[in-house]
């Protein structure tokens, strides 16, 4: 089974920088689109950033200007830039790969924490 492995959380600081990237354990084929979504207590999932197979991105209101999502195709790979992080970015963030198919991979989540 196909599993999606995150790194790249952590703590840090109001106006510090984080990097998220998140590999397959296989390959995965016919990748529709990629993106990163985040959790935060008491709060529903919500999407952060996405990037699709042509590489048309689109990001949450609250992070445009901030966040830059980005994808290595040769290795089945996405990554989320995190500049300029807020104590509102606190949660737990999840990657997704979509397949055309209708297949969903998540990750487990990395816990990001910003302290002000």
């Amino acid at each position: 089974q196909v599993q999606l492995v995150e790194s790249g959380g952590g703590l840090v600081q109001t106006g510090g920088s984080l990097r998220h990237s998140c590999a397959a354990s296989r390959t995965i084929f016919s990748i529709k689109d990629m993106g990163w979504y985040r959790q935060a207590p008491g709060k529903q999932r919500e999407l952060v950033a996405a990037i699709t197979s042509s590489g048309s991105t689109n990001y949450a209101d609250s992070v445009k200007g901030r966040f830059t999502i980005s994808k290595d195709n040769a290795k089945n790979t996405v990554a989320l830039q995190m500049n300029s992080l807020k104590p509102e970015d606190t949660a737990v963030y999840y990657c997704r790969y979509s397949q055309y198919c209708g297949m969903d991979y998540w990750g487990n989540g990395t816990l990001v924490s910003v302290f002000s």
